[in-house]
């Protein structure tokens, strides 16, 4: 049944809904248009994945660089650390050769309170080096090194083979693993060898 009867004449049609209006509006789209907009939608999804995979792998290089950089910069700082007293160590140096060269020179039977005064401040001196990780480099009779001998002198001698060092001018220093100051030395050339 209709709402409006026609009584046979030409039926007439009734206002839309809203539902039906809104209904009416709404594009369906064809099979292609879905089929193209499946394919477009695939293009932006593997464009993404590229741009992902690049922005992932940018992302991974940055923070192994970071890592990297981190590393070197504790390091560099402990090894600033660990050497940064080496220019007041090496001025000590000399004071402690004084006391070298001022204790050599004292009579064995001298026996004055000073002079034990002065003995206990160089062993003092020489175990405050040591707690910073300073040691003398041992050196005679050692054959000759340049990296850690500074040759002064060639002595000609059959006593002693060739290259030895024969004596120490001044005794070297190292400063934990690294050369402050090479030792002074007298190195033999034993001419029987040549």
């Amino acid at each position: 049944m209709t709402d409006h009867p026609t009584n046979g004449g030409p039926r007439v049609r009734a206002a839309k809904t809203r539902g039906e209006e809104r209904a009416d509006a709404i594009h369906t789209p064809s099979r292609i248009e879905l089929a193209e907009r499946i394919e477009q939608l695939e293009r932006e999804l593997t464009e993404m994945r590229t741009s992902d995979a690049e922005h992932r792998n940018n992302w991974h290089r940055s923070a192994a660089d970071f890592a990297n950089y981190k590393r070197r910069s504790d390091e560099e700082r402990a090894t600033l650390t660990q050497f940064s007293n080496a220019v007041l160590i090496g001025k000590l140096l000399g004071v402690l050769d004084d006391f070298d060269r001022a204790l050599a020179n004292v009579p064995a039977d001298a026996v004055d309170p000073w002079v034990e005064g002065v003995r206990l401040t160089e062993r003092k001196l020489r175990s405050v080096l040591e707690s910073e990780g300073v040691t003398a480099i041992e050196a005679l009779g050692q054959p000759f090194d340049p990296n850690q001998h500074e040759a002064v002198l060639h002595e000609d001698t059959a006593d002693h083979p060739d290259n030895q060092v024969i004596g120490e001018l001044q005794r070297g220093y190292r400063l934990h693993d690294r050369i402050i100051r090479p030792s002074l030395v007298r190195v033999a050339n034993n001419p029987k060898e040549h």
